[in-house]
């Protein structure tokens, strides 16, 4: 015979499971300010309307030293300033955890699960795949645990094939695991992953190149992103922008950052 409704809700109680079905989630944040996780870059968060929403994943897309790692680290360190936990899912293993340091980040806020994949496979093609398809289910685990401010998948250093090979519903999975929750999810890479699934895209490299030229700023001479003190590397000058947003409207927005060497 069938359980009644109020028998089920009995049992549930006492194993401390009335939330999972008997109780609805609670309603999001009245402040819209929370909807977002602000970069800690005032002038891309401005433009951004706040930051990288909530509950969506995201995308952060870039060259080699289109200045993909400083601005992850500047999450981080704004995520942790404002008392939130943090995950990197590092496929590479790449992560510089003294920059990390240097930057703000509070390292007894963050969760780093260091991966490894060839970035030459020649052979270890098979290797590789099994080594993403390993970050990426670290990353489902993570996002499942919840109670994350901010989550990163840096797949920046990662071979370009193992990333392609992914099926196209892993992205939506982990879509559906994010949604209503508070949590930043970001993926890292050379080129978009997420496609359709992603809610926020952006888009960074050299101010001058991705772009209309001469907006770097203190770039240096004719437009060069790279600017030095004397002999010394001083850092660089970036560009970002959005180039998908999901759930809000943006007329081509650019914004012109700069990277300083610690």
């Amino acid at each position: 015979m069938p359980l009644a409704r109020a028998d089920l809700e009995t049992l549930l109680r006492s194993r401390q499971l009335d939330r999972t079905l008997t109780t609805a989630l609670p309603p999001p944040e009245p402040d819209p300010e929370y909807a977002c996780g602000p970069t800690g870059v005032p002038a891309l968060d401005a433009r951004l309307g706040g930051g990288f929403p909530r509950g969506q994943l995201s995308e952060i897309i870039g060259t080699r030293s289109s200045g993909r790692s400083s601005l992850l680290l500047s999450m981080l360190a704004a995520a942790t300033a404002r008392g939130e936990l943090t995950a990197v899912v590092d496929v590479l293993d790449m992560l510089d955890v003294e920059s990390a340091a240097a930057a703000g980040v509070a390292l007894d806020r963050l969760l780093w699960i260091r991966g490894h994949v060839v970035a030459n496979p020649g052979l270890c093609r098979d290797t590789n795949q099994r080594a993403v398809e390993q970050a990426i289910r670290a990353l489902a685990l993570i996002l499942q645990a919840g109670n994350f401010g901010l989550v990163a998948f840096d797949a920046g250093e990662a071979p370009a094939g193992a990333l392609t090979r992914l099926p196209f519903t892993t992205w939506l999975r982990l879509q559906r695991m994010l949604e209503g929750t508070p949590t930043v999810c970001v993926l890292i890479g050379p080129e978009p992953m997420a496609r359709s699934s992603a809610g926020l895209t952006l888009q960074l490299g050299q101010a001058g190149r991705a772009g209309q030229a001469g907006q770097a700023g203190q770039a240096g001479q004719a437009g060069n992103p790279i600017t030095f003190s004397d002999r010394l590397f001083k850092g660089l000058s970036t560009e970002a922008r959005v180039v998908r947003a999901r759930a809000r409207e943006f007329d081509d927005v650019r914004v012109c950052l700069s990277t300083a060497a610690c």
